[in-house]
């Protein structure tokens, strides 16, 4: 069939005696006949990439656990601050789990209210994570759950959504919370600009050194010299 068809659109030999004389007498044939032919990909052993930030290209080789995300023990800002867009929604609440399904419902309603203006919409999460269930009246045990979505572990203060093009503050206010209404968790508007943040604590003005400062500053320890004269002054005050 493969023969046929390619001997309707290009001068074919008649004797083909390999794979490879069929695909190098393809360069025969014309430019529109060669990208159908190229876009059915039939001596390939790659895959097509279906995928995008909802739904992965291949499926995990190994079931993922429930798990937690990230905790930015060591001062870490990722993630927290506004890259490519002007501005921003960021979970302030708590981390949690989101289904992909919650995360396309808020892409959605951003797209619906700016239906019409200039703007390119930013994703700083992706769903790669497999959510497992179990059915009813199945004994205990783990690794027994079948696929059910794809999900995103998505940490506190991390950026989720990113808008940039020529749009007023008021309008991308108005779309982000729309967009956080409709998903789990509770959301904050951020701008280009704004100060990063470790865990629920804005670092505006503060520097990572006295972010890990205990609040009470411990005294330094006194020479010995210094502390004979402390306690000398203070005998001569308590005499008097």
């Amino acid at each position: 069939m493969t023969a046929n068809y390619l001997s309707r659109i290009s001068p074919l030999p008649k004797r083909i005696s390999t794979w490879s004389t069929l695909i190098r007498s393809s360069r025969y044939a014309s430019a529109d006949s060669r990208g159908l032919l190229f876009s059915w990909r039939g001596f390939s052993s790659t895959a097509y990439n279906f995928g995008n930030w909802l739904l992965p290209t291949q499926h995990e080789a190994k079931k993922s656990r429930k798990g937690r995300p990230r905790v930015p023990t060591g001062g870490s800002s990722r993630g927290t601050t506004v890259m490519w867009g002007d501005f921003g929604l960021r979970m302030c609440d708590h981390h949690r789990r989101i289904p992909s399904s919650a995360l396309k419902i808020g892409e959605d309603a951003i797209k619906v209210r700016l239906k019409g203006m200039r703007y390119r919409l930013y994703k700083r999460v992706c769903a790669n994570i497999g959510v497992y269930t179990k059915g009813n009246e199945v004994r205990m045990g783990k690794g027994k759950g079948s696929f059910d979505h794809w999900a995103s572990r998505i940490a506190v203060s991390k950026i989720i959504f990113e808008i940039k093009g020529d749009i007023h503050e008021q309008v991308a206010r108005d779309a982000f919370r729309l967009a956080g209404n409709k998903m789990p968790g509770k959301y904050e508007f951020v701008k280009k600009g704004d100060p990063p943040v470790v865990g629920i604590t804005a670092l505006n003005g503060i520097s990572l050194e006295e972010l890990k400062r205990p609040r009470r500053k411990v005294p330094l320890p006194m020479p010995p010299l210094r502390l004979a004269e402390a306690s000398g002054s203070a005998s001569t005050s308590s005499r008097i």
